[in-house]
């Protein structure tokens, strides 16, 4: 078996009943001790085999004996079997690495996430940190080329703000690593636009709320009057930049995709934008992002298993077809699982904190997820250990064993793995199973 993980950095390629997912499904079933082609060897299989991207990477993982595609073109990953035909549970080096590059955040001293309804995770409008050095990101980049396909920049603050944001993308790129970012938008400059072009794809985050209004409809007469009928809702946004910057990076031909908290305030808006498809044209796909009581977030923001508005909106993502991808980060898995019957499996990936992926803030401290950033015990500094060290580490071991540990008498144990191991209320499950 192998299975697709889509990863919303990128486009996604529809691999289904595709050659290139045969071709490569060939590639990775092959008896691992005949495994000899090299990745330069490989490309010129593809092009013979009519891919339209030569532009992949290819890796075996040297503990764990399974074989990985990742195409830079399209965003598409896919994984094969360990050597033994068990579906692999980790990695011996993180494959994608979310790298905090912004210590403190103008846009959110302004007050603007705020005034959006997002509650920081980072509690960034009260951080005061410097920003990631270029060296620092460099070293990074050193430790991990070969290994990991991809890179997520942030952190406390927008990194198109970064004072290296330049450099910092084009070392990416130079080293074979795709980078992703996600911004608000907020003064979005072309300069910034154009270094982004280099990005795999930006996320924007949706910081515009819905203003529903009423007003009423006419039917025309044949004298050329009209009387009123019916009143009818409309719809404008609070804040333009939201949709504006948008608009700049899908003009630049730029992969774009929007980033929509889940929480108590903003999931009837989600409901009403997707049922009148009030996303703007052109986007990738929407990630939907669960809200987690972290740095700035708030617990009665939370939300539920048992709140009727999350029912309504798995069901609705589950039956309706729309104009752009969905994606949900590995939070909103076991939602997935408890209130969908038609998303396949094998398109979703549970947490992939310690397993296949870490953040690193701007401060060089590594950690299993970055949602882990207010709390000290989960930071294993790279000052002192490099990234290896640091994911064989004792609190990234501790960190695993509770995924591999949990709900151990549930069916879907393997797409879920317990859910969230940093807060354990926020997992939209309410089985007898469940066990963290």
């Amino acid at each position: 078996m192998i299975y697709c993980v889509y990863k919303m950095e990128g486009k996604e390629m529809d691999s289904k009943n595709s050659k290139e997912r045969n071709f490569i499904k060939s590639l990775l079933a092959k008896n691992w001790t005949q495994f000899k082609i090299k990745p330069k060897e490989a490309m010129e299989m593809v092009k013979t085999k009519g891919f339209q991207s030569l532009n992949i990477s290819l890796y075996e993982d040297p503990e764990y004996h399974f074989r990985e595609f990742f195409d830079k073109e399209t965003g598409l990953w896919i994984t094969g079997d360990c050597e033994d035909g068990t579906t692999p549970f980790r990695r011996s080096f993180p494959s994608l690495l979310d790298i905090g590059i912004m210590g403190h955040c103008p846009n959110g001293k302004a007050g603007i996430c705020a005034k959006a309804g997002i509650q920081c995770y980072q509690n960034a409008p009260n951080s005061t940190r410097d920003n990631m050095k270029l060296e620092d990101f460099k070293t990074i980049i050193d430790q991990c080329k070969g290994k990991t396909f991809q890179v997520a920049l942030g952190g406390a603050g927008d990194p198109n703000l970064h004072e290296n944001f330049k450099e910092i993308v084009e070392y990416c790129r130079n080293n074979g690593i795709i980078p992703n970012y996600t911004t608000s938008g907020f003064n979005l400059t072309d300069k910034q636009v154009e270094i982004s072009k280099q990005c795999g794809a930006v996320a924007v985050s949706q910081y515009s709320r819905l203003e529903i209004g009423q007003m009423p409809s006419y039917q025309i007469l044949e004298d050329g009057s009209r009387i009123p009928t019916e009143m009818m809702q409309v719809f404008s946004e609070t804040n333009p930049q939201t949709n504006i910057a948008i608009q700049k990076f899908l003009d630049a031909g730029i992969t774009t995709n929007i980033h929509y908290v889940l929480g108590k305030n903003t999931i009837k808006e989600a409901i009403i934008r997707l049922k009148n498809n009030l996303f703007p044209e052109g986007i990738n796909a929407i990630v939907f992002l669960l809200h987690k009581p972290v740095g700035l977030g708030q617990e009665s923001n939370m939300l539920h298993y048992d709140d009727p508005e999350v029912k309504e909106f798995f069901e609705l993502i589950d039956n309706e077809k729309f104009p752009f991808k969905i994606g949900f980060d590995a939070c909103s898995v076991p939602g997935i699982i408890n209130f969908t019957k038609n998303i396949d499996s094998r398109s979703t990936e549970t947490c992939e904190g310690s397993r296949t992926s870490a953040y690193i803030d701007a401060q060089m401290n590594m950690m299993p997820c970055s949602f882990g950033n207010q709390d000290k015990s989960y930071y294993v500094s790279l000052y002192d250990n490099t990234i290896k060290e640091a994911w064989e580490s004792e609190v990234f071991n501790n960190f695993r064993n509770h995924l591999f540990k949990a709900c151990p008498n549930c069916k879907n144990r393997v797409n879920c793995y317990g859910g969230c191991p940093i807060i354990s209320n926020i997992v939209l499950c309410n089985r007898q199973e469940r066990k963290y």
